[in-house]
């Protein structure tokens, strides 16, 4: 039973997933209220209602209180305890949506997860499956999450009727390592997938061809994989889109993904996704904006010791995440420029002093 004084309090419904992650991880109740209070629909919504029985679900002992009118919550935090969990994502969010708080939590289960998510696995508001298995899946292995860590796309499924399915395992760790990742080095190759889902397989072609047209002029080293599924592996929608990312000499990634949109040409997405990622690569570091919550979360969580990482300048997420995060555990950033003799950089180092977390839930085998 969570102490008064071990209640994390939050307002509004922005953040909700990295605070119920936090709550989760500090072992400390959170309550947030007013959420939606002022919309016409007040209140949490569905995707949101399944967020919290997926955490339910991994978690073992968690108790979650939401107000009638479903402007309010309250989560009281059990054991991670993973295993084998199979959810049905709903049609309003795709199934990023719900993996990037899992990955937060997998490695410190009981037992390795093994999650199968059945939903959308592409849509303009979350990460992919296809940016989550080939860049936030490598920056874990940064903190030695690595033996046996994987995310298999067994069948696409695009917006609106989803269809689709994917199966993440992660495996345990004690502890995590500390991290160090202060040079970017230089672009040495560009990788991607388009895929395309009941439409003409030639529009996987279109827009590699699209991308290429611009990636040539800075790089040779581009591979673009053309990902078609057909039949009942295709989900219930017709949808195409391209994921790419870039990689450097030291192991920096930044990505980049459009996806399609009725009227648009497979041209004209494949060049949005190749000038974000563009934008991306501007703006510097090692970790892209997609992902300086994650790495910064498993930076406090790392051993005894001072970790250091160079990204860009935060997002708005990343700002409340910082502050979210010394609520939960007291730990504080500091955040200094990288490059102190070029004024025009935008580049930050933020180092903190990790908590030394243990995962004493698991089972020593």
């Amino acid at each position: 039973m969570a102490q008064p004084g071990n209640v994390l309090n939050f307002s509004g419904h922005l953040h909700l997933r990295s605070r119920l992650v936090l709550s989760i991880l500090s072992g400390k109740a959170v309550k947030i209220d007013h959420i939606r209070s002022e919309d016409k629909n007040p209140g949490l919504r569905d995707y949101e209602v399944s967020l919290l029985r997926l955490l339910e679900r991994i978690t073992n002992g968690t108790v979650i209180e939401i107000s009638v009118t479903g402007t309010a919550l309250l989560l009281k935090p059990g054991v991670i305890a993973g295993g084998p969990v199979t959810h049905d994502c709903p049609l309003s969010r795709s199934i990023g949506y719900f993996l990037e708080p899992v990955i937060m939590l997998a490695p410190f289960s009981k037992r390795p997860l093994q999650l199968t998510l059945r939903g959308i696995t592409s849509d303009d508001r979350d990460l992919s499956v296809d940016l989550i298995r080939t860049v936030t899946l490598p920056q874990l292995q940064a903190f030695g999450v690595s033996d046996g860590l994987e995310l298999r796309i067994r069948k696409r499924g695009s917006p609106p009727l989803g269809g689709g399915e994917v199966q993440l395992i992660c495996p345990i760790v004690k502890e995590l390592k500390t991290l160090n990742f202060v040079e970017r080095g230089k672009i040495k190759r560009i990788r991607g997938i388009s895929h395309a889902v009941r439409v003409n397989p030639q529009f996987s072609n279109r827009m590699i061809e699209a991308a290429r047209s611009v990636l040539n002029r800075y790089i040779p080293d581009i591979y673009l994989y053309s990902d078609v599924y057909k039949g009942e592996d295709s989900g219930k929608s017709p949808g195409y889109g391209l994921s790419i990312l870039s990689e450097s000499t030291t192991g920096a990634m930044h990505c980049a993904e459009a996806l399609s949109q009725p009227g648009v040409a497979p041209e004209d997405i494949a060049l949005l996704a190749t000038r974000a990622l563009l934008q991306e690569v501007q703006r510097g570091g090692c970790v892209d904006s997609h992902h300086q919550t994650l790495v910064l979360l498993f930076m406090v969580l790392g051993s005894e010791d001072v970790g250091r990482c160079r990204m860009g300048e935060p997002t708005a997420r990343t700002i409340q995440f910082l502050r979210d995060v010394k609520m939960a555990f007291g730990t504080t950033f500091k955040i200094v420029p990288a490059e102190k003799s070029d004024p025009a950089s935008t580049e930050l180092v933020y180092s903190c002093y990790g908590v030394g977390y243990v995962n004493a839930n698991r089972t020593l085998s």
